[in-house]
């Protein structure tokens, strides 16, 4: 996989030529990410615009405090909106939050792979 281009000077960025940006870059990708509960909430997002009760029953064992935390978190992060409609309040991702549906496909890919390769000597657990 090739380093990313930095935006403003179209040069290659890696840790060697810029550490510092590299580094905020991956603190950004983390703060969005971290959590139990956010990849889900985005994966859920990802076919359209739900309304919160849609988003809970679409992930099991979610508690609505969590959710309510997660999808405020994701908004403060400016990867989901939270719009309402003739009093429905419905949650659908921004532009910079269906761009993330290729990390997850590169992430789901990399875990099938995985999980193939480790479930069967016991390195994995299996979940149901």
């Amino acid at each position: 996989m090739q380093a990313p281009f930095d935006q403003w000077t179209n040069a290659r960025i890696s840790p060697d030529t810029c550490p510092r940006e590299y580094m905020l870059a991956i603190t950004d990708v983390m703060n969005v990410f971290t959590g139990k509960w956010k990849l889900p909430v985005i994966g859920v997002l990802l076919s359209g615009a739900k309304r919160y009760t849609e988003i809970e029953k679409s992930i099991p064992r979610i508690n609505p405090r969590m959710l309510s935390k997660e999808l405020k978190d994701l908004e403060a992060n400016g990867i989901i909106s939270r719009n309402t409609n003739n009093e429905m309040v419905e949650y659908m991702l921004t532009a910079s939050g269906r761009k993330i549906q290729n990390i997850l496909d590169a992430m789901i890919s990399w875990g099938l792979e995985h999980r193939n390769s480790n479930i069967g000597d016991g390195r994995l657990k299996k979940y149901a």
